[in-house]
């Protein structure tokens, strides 16, 4: 009998450590908040509060100057102990640059090339990157000509947002491959317009900001600063302005979207 239950109590020590090592990856993902700047705040008290440092708030956020946040600014709060580092290997990811560095050195490092890096993240020039910014390392071959219709990420896809008519689209080249009614930013906290590209994507984030907290927001993928499109469960009014900059879709279209568009999608926001 003793004989037995040592062997049961081995295999219940290796199960335990095994449901370890897959949920902590799970764990991981689930840190990732939206912190929006209130009147008096500092990125130091900010970073205090969740239990990150200033500079990992800088990294995930692209910010040159920790001491200029402005009211409302919606910050990417990455989980501890994420300060730095890159976020792919070979196949792609987001690198988060470091000091030293060179676009040549980091394509290699990634196996793909400086023009691939170049065209994947709209840089102007090879030569000019900076300490904290983040590049969308495309897969290897990602150097090649895309699709029609300004796509990117992956064979011509892309997204369009038309803000007067509260429509997102997703595109390959210049087909539609499927339409979502959306909710996008109110007048005192508009959604950016431009172009931008998704660059990094989360099953589920918390969202907090002046008034609100919003735990497990689904599907939720990056496209500028703390701008994101994600899935939506408090409220039902699509097709009319309701976020605080964010582009909400129904929970359906948003679990769509996150599997269809790749890090590196190309997202077109317009009037």
């Amino acid at each position: 009998m003793t004989g037995k239950r040592s062997f049961s109590f081995k295999v219940a020590v290796l199960l335990a450590v095994l449901i370890l090592v897959l949920i902590a990856p799970l764990a991981a993902h689930a840190q990732q908040t939206v912190h929006v700047v209130r009147r008096g705040e500092t990125l130091t008290g900010i970073a205090a509060r969740y239990g990150t440092s200033v500079q990992a708030i800088m990294n995930a956020n692209r910010l040159r100057n920790a001491n200029f946040i402005w009211v409302g600014q919606r910050l990417i709060i990455p989980g501890r102990g994420s300060g730095g580092g890159s976020g792919g290997g070979a196949s792609g990811g987001i690198h988060v640059v470091q000091r030293g560095e060179i676009l040549a050195r980091i394509a290699a490092r990634y196996g793909t090339t400086v023009q691939a890096i170049v065209k994947a993240n709209g840089l102007r020039n090879a030569n000019f990157i900076y300490v904290g910014q983040r590049l969308i390392i495309p897969g290897k071959g990602g150097g090649g000509g895309g699709g029609s219709g300004g796509g990117g990420g992956s064979a011509g896809k892309w997204i369009e947002v038309d803000l007067s008519s509260q429509r997102t689209y997703a595109r390959q080249g210049n087909a539609v491959v499927r339409t979502m009614v959306v909710s996008t930013g109110i007048a005192r906290y508009p959604t950016p317009v431009g172009s931008f590209r998704i660059y990094s994507k989360y099953r589920s984030v918390a969202m907090s900001g002046p008034g609100y907290y919003l735990p497990g927001v689904p599907h939720t993928m990056f496209f500028y600063r703390g701008y994101a499109l994600h899935g939506t469960y408090w409220h039902h009014n699509f097709g009319h302005p309701m976020s605080h900059g964010c582009i909400n879709l129904t929970k359906a279209d948003a679990a769509w979207l996150y599997s269809w568009a790749p890090v590196g999608t190309l997202v077109k926001i317009h009037w």
